[in-house]
């Protein structure tokens, strides 16, 4: 189950732990909010999680992301 992530999303989810706010994460991957917030819902959807932080969770765990 290695890399159920597109590297976008690993990308938003990084950014996302490091306390950025959609909008924040928008400006500096130069998209839009609403993209910003598909990215999230897509990698919590593959992830089979409801909630942000239970994706950062299951993300960590699977050494997708590291703090």
């Amino acid at each position: 189950m290695k890399n159920i992530l597109t590297s976008r999303e690993k990308e938003v989810f990084t950014l996302l732990i490091q306390n950025k706010t959609t909008k924040e994460i928008a400006k500096s991957l130069k998209i839009s909010e609403k993209t910003v917030r598909n990215h999230i819902s897509n990698a919590m959807q593959k992830l089979g999680v409801k909630g942000r932080a239970a994706a950062v969770v299951e993300l960590l765990k699977l050494n997708e992301i590291s703090l």
